[in-house]
């Protein structure tokens, strides 16, 4: 690209938070009418450098020219000017507000909002990209993938004429994200250049152009969206990794280890999270909880732990009631946690990796004795722990905070494995992982499952709900709306995630040809019913 050019030009782009370098030297460039995929694991560098683009932060090295001259981004506004725009991955916009009013945000001059020009603004817009999006409409009224239009609509409201997807999909149904794709298509054919932030290899193939992956602050290579899912994996881990899970078919109990019926959660701010729900789990078998962020899932999970009280029902453990009232208690039930955010939920940060995998039984022998810790049983404990569950570290006395994000997870995973479980619930076990610790966790809880424990995971990710789980349940705002065999197409499965029942999901299925697999779930229905 020439100096002259069109499109965004990034050179040597450098951003250092303390001694860690978030991008190293990176170049990038960006042209108009292309979706370009910037591509990497979860703190591989990637939001940090469009937030440098964006304003949000400065580079302590490097230059960035629009269409051919300097841009230097105090702030978005400074962005916003030249022509660049940035859908968030959480949603930037007052829920109390209307769209327009959400429009109009950071646009007040001289104390005089017009608010029928803003209007005017979203049906245009509406119109030309066939958002068909409500100016009047209050923002928390909207479902998610509506209110991801809106924040798309405020960018476009400014001219933007460079915009940043930060991975848009994470709360979307696959109908949603089907639908964002299109409208990114549509924009793109307009002119327009999209930089499109993921680390999901099925929406790249999907929808890019050109793909860029990074790996720890640095470019490491450049692909097409022809090339395999596996040699972009290896791009972004470094080495071959198997995104198959390979798993026997599961052999349950004749009877079910969980049994939960009429169970109800508040969340924290009192209204009820989880709603009646009755639900089984044999041992032996996997099932997975699906459903897009936000319909109970998180709360469901915290109940089985007894860091969230049920405000009813019961929930049964090998026949017996299960403490629901004391995370302890449930501990020692035979119950194995992994929490939703392990930094807050899942270890002591400045803990040793030793001490870490102990911190749910250290007062029980052998690793005490009497009121003293045995400190020689810890560390026995913890080479076999690492040595077993591949655990990069220097030390078991490392401090568990200086680890990656997949070794973090690792000690988590090591240290609820290490004892007889009844019960293991893992609730997003593989967040902010890379895909080479994926693979790992994913054949340990395939392993615990074929010793007969019984496992309930919760995951916003359709690929690992369907990689993973033995039966497929799906919530939608406290509810269980469908219980249905992995093999369900992922679109019956996304109709499910928006609310509707497994019966009229599959009627409604807009596939003209219907897989094998959707026909078998067709005839499991009506032999139900």
């Amino acid at each position: 690209m020439t100096d002259q050019a069109p499109g965004l030009r990034l050179r040597g782009i450098t951003k250092r938070f303390g001694s860690l370098a978030a991008n190293d030297a990176i170049d990038l460039d960006v042209l108009p009418g292309e979706i370009h995929c910037l591509l990497g694991e979860n703190g591989a560098g990637k939001s940090t450098l469009m937030n440098v683009l964006y304003g949000l932060l400065q580079p302590d090295e490097g230059e960035i020219t629009v269409d051919g001259r300097p841009q230097v981004s105090r702030s978005p506004k400074d962005a916003i000017a030249a022509g660049i725009g940035m859908v968030h991955q959480h949603f930037m916009l007052v829920p109390v507000f209307t769209v327009a009013e959400n429009l109009v945000l950071g646009q007040n001059a001289g104390g005089l909002l017009n608010m029928r020009r803003a209007r005017q603004t979203v049906r245009a817009l509406s119109e030309r990209y066939r958002f068909d999006v409500d100016p009047d409409a209050v923002v928390e009224d909207l479902p998610v993938g509506v209110q991801q239009r809106v924040e798309i609509l405020k960018a476009l409201a400014e001219d933007a004429r460079y915009l940043i997807f930060d991975e848009p999909t994470a709360v979307l149904t696959p109908q949603e994200i089907d639908e964002l794709i299109a409208v990114m298509r549509s924009l793109r054919d307009e002119g327009k250049a999209i930089v499109f932030i993921t680390h999901k290899l099925r929406e790249v193939r999907a929808i890019a152009d050109r793909i860029t992956v990074i790996r720890r602050g640095r470019v490491v290579g450049t692909a097409l969206p022809s090339e395999s899912e596996g040699h972009l994996a290896e791009l972004m881990v470094g080495r071959a990794v198997s995104l198959v899970v390979d798993k026997a078919p599961a052999r349950t109990s004749p009877e079910p280890r969980l049994v939960l019926q009429g169970v109800s959660v508040a969340s924290p701010g009192g209204t009820l999270a989880v709603r009646d729900l009755d639900l089984e789990v044999a041992g032996g078998e996997i099932v997975c909880v699906a459903g897009v962020q936000g319909n109970g899932q998180t709360e469901l999970a915290e109940a089985l732990l007894g860091l969230a009280p049920l405000t009813s029902g019961t929930v049964q453990l090998d026949g017996r009631p299960l403490p629901t009232g004391s995370p302890r208690d449930t501990i020692e039930a035979g119950v194995g946690f992994v929490p939703e955010d392990r930094q807050h939920d899942g270890f002591v940060g400045s803990f040793t990796v030793a001490e870490n995998l102990v911190l749910n039984h250290f007062a029980d022998a052998p690793y005490a004795r009497g009121i003293a810790l045995d400190l020689g049983s810890i560390r026995r404990n913890a080479d076999e722990r690492v040595a077993e569950f591949d655990i990069r570290t220097q030390s078991v006395d490392t401090p568990v905070a200086s680890l990656s994000g997949g070794n973090q997870q690792k000690v988590v995973l090591a240290r609820e494995l290490s004892r007889p479980l009844s019960l293991l619930v893992a609730n997003q076990p593989t967040r902010g992982v890379d895909v080479g610790a994926i693979e790992f966790l994913h054949h340990r809880l395939v392993a615990e499952r074929d010793k007969g424990t019984a496992v309930l995971i919760v995951s916003t990710e359709l690929d690992e709900v369907v990689a993973l789980a033995d039966r497929v349940v799906v919530m939608y705002r406290g509810r269980i709306v469908g219980t249905v065999p992995p093999s369900t197409s992922r679109e019956v499965l996304g109709l499910m995630m928006a609310g509707v029942p497994a019966e009229e999901a599959l009627a409604s299925a807009t596939s003209t040809t219907r897989s094998e697999e959707d026909a078998a779930l067709e005839a499991a229905l009506e032999e139900e019913s």
